[in-house]
């Protein structure tokens, strides 16, 4: 229960629009927010009992999806032609 309570308050943390130091304050507006929410992460992870995460590991690899690598060559073409565009569109409006 402790876990679920401690990985609650991460979640809505990171997705509430409330910060503990805005993040217009220059580094530290953005430095609550890379300390809090990992430390917050691995404190969840920590509190689940080791036998449950054994099991929740295992459930995973059971579970994994084999990987597709011609859509994955598809969308890494997809993105370097989309910023290459880009670049050629940027380098003809700055000439």
């Amino acid at each position: 229960m402790a876990a679920k309570l401690v990985a609650g308050a991460v979640a809505a943390y990171a997705l509430s629009p409330i910060d503990l130091i805005p993040d217009f304050i220059p580094v530290l507006g953005y430095l609550d927010d890379l300390l809090i929410v990992p430390l917050g992460i691995a404190l969840a992870v920590r509190l689940i009992p080791a036998a449950l995460m054994v099991e929740f590991r295992a459930e995973a690899v059971a579970l994994a999806k084999p990987i597709n690598r011609p859509m994955a060559m598809a969308i890494v073409v997809l993105w370097i032609v989309a910023c290459l565009t880009a670049a050629a569109w940027c380098w003809s409006k700055l000439r």
